[in-house]
């Protein structure tokens, strides 16, 4: 890609936005997030002594990776600006305690760009994942400001690979350091002739769901209601991840109790959830000693789904039939739980290995998930072992926060 098409492409996606824009919508909601951005940056940021760290994220997903890195660095006695470009990040996020200022990030453009790095004045940038932006990158480069790539992870798919690629691979080059998820990652760069500045450091949401689980909540109604069964929690799940665990009929007759916390919570969906599983659901909200003998119990409210994991003997995590693929396996998994997920999970380096590992199920249908849970859950010590197996697996992963921060402080001359 050229640089003329990248900057076609702003201007067209800047106009897809306001025109997709109506009020409480998330495009309107990126567009007046963005209002009046650089005099609000400007009169919000104070002077300081501490070393100035930028961390943007795209999204909230991309957050959850940059989250260990943040806390760390913030007891290093340094200052964190944090910028989202998706609404669902920075809605969520923007009193984020462990960050001193969060913003929106600009439209990537070379003016705003000089701008941004003007006023902001980092000494080191990070950002997480995925995010790519020619100008930015470019005017932290001709600022000497150190930038680092973090918990990346590269496809043969992706546009740094591709002959129409050379805007990508410069832009990865922008970078000082990156540091990768996995080995596949590095051999892909070193066919682009990217071999150095680069650090194996794994996937920081390791290190993010074991402080998790560390601090897990506790739902003594829901212990009470799980006592004595076998547990699937599903979680993140939408329509048809739905329609697959309701194929998985949680009949009275049966020892299995599912407990399902969707991924849109509002009250139709709840009702329809309902619907799903009539005589035998009840929905957190009312849930009571009468309704020991229920077998589904619907979650309907937010921020309960990562603690409610530890009742779980199983795990079903949502999102494998859709495009974007499966929601965050890792939660369930640092409980030791084997965890089943649809068919579509290919961009997930976790993923990937915990299901060559045998550690993580992959189902396309009811019928095949049902058969894997009985030859899990009717060998009592098979399925110790595979949760030790899966626990030595999850802390054997920990440790890339440590990698980056250090990384981080050496550069910074901490």
């Amino acid at each position: 890609m050229s640089l003329l098409l990248y900057q076609l492409f702003l201007k067209l996606y800047h106009l897809g936005i306001r025109l997709t824009a109506r009020k409480g919508n998330k495009a309107q909601l990126w567009l007046e997030g963005r209002k009046d951005l650089f005099t609000t940056i400007a009169q919000t940021l104070q002077p300081t002594t501490l070393k100035r760290i930028w961390v943007h994220c795209a999204s909230l997903g991309e957050f959850e990776q940059g989250r260990p890195i943040i806390g760390r660095l913030k007891q290093e006695n340094v200052e964190i600006v944090l910028t989202f470009f998706s609404p669902s990040g920075y809605e969520h996020q923007k009193n984020y305690d462990q960050a001193d200022y969060v913003f929106y990030l600009p439209l990537d453009h070379p003016e705003a760009a000089r701008k941004w790095v003007s006023i902001v004045k980092p000494d080191l940038a990070i950002f997480i994942k995925y995010e790519f932006w020619y100008f930015y990158l470019k005017a932290l480069h001709d600022a000497q400001v150190p930038t680092f790539l973090a918990a990346a992870t590269f496809r043969p798919s992706q546009p740094f690979f591709q002959s129409y690629g050379s805007l990508f691979r410069t832009m990865l080059r922008f970078y000082d350091h990156l540091f990768l998820q996995d080995p596949a990652s590095q051999t892909l760069l070193a066919s682009i002739d990217i071999t150095q500045n680069l650090t194996i450091a794994g996937d920081t949401r390791y290190d993010r769901v074991a402080t998790i689980a560390g601090q897990a909540s506790e739902f003594p109604t829901i212990a009470t209601w799980v006592a004595g069964h076998q547990v699937l929690i599903a979680g993140s799940t939408w329509q048809e991840d739905e329609q697959l665990l309701q194929q998985l009929a949680f009949e009275k007759a049966t020892n299995n109790k599912l407990i399902l916390a969707p991924h849109e919570i509002d009250e139709p969906h709840i009702q329809h959830l309902l619907q799903l599983f009539p005589n035998t659901a009840v929905r957190y909200s009312q849930l009571s000693d009468e309704d020991i003998h229920k077998r589904v119990l619907i979650i309907d409210n937010i921020g309960m789904l990562s603690s409610l994991y530890r009742y779980g003997t199983i795990a079903f995590v949502g999102g494998g039939f859709a495009k974007g693929g499966i929601h965050n396996i890792l939660e369930p998994a640092v409980y030791g739980l084997p965890v089943f997920f649809g068919p579509i999970y290919q961009k997930f380096v976790e993923a990937n290995e915990m299901v060559a590992l045998q550690l993580a199920f992959s189902v396309s249908n009811a019928a095949t998930m049902r058969q894997k849970m009985d030859e899990l859950l009717s060998n009592e010590a098979a399925y110790d072992h595979l949760k030790h197996t899966i626990l030595a697996f999850m802390k054997e992963k920990q440790g890339a926060t440590t990698i980056i921060v250090n990384k981080a402080l050496q550069t910074l001359g901490k």
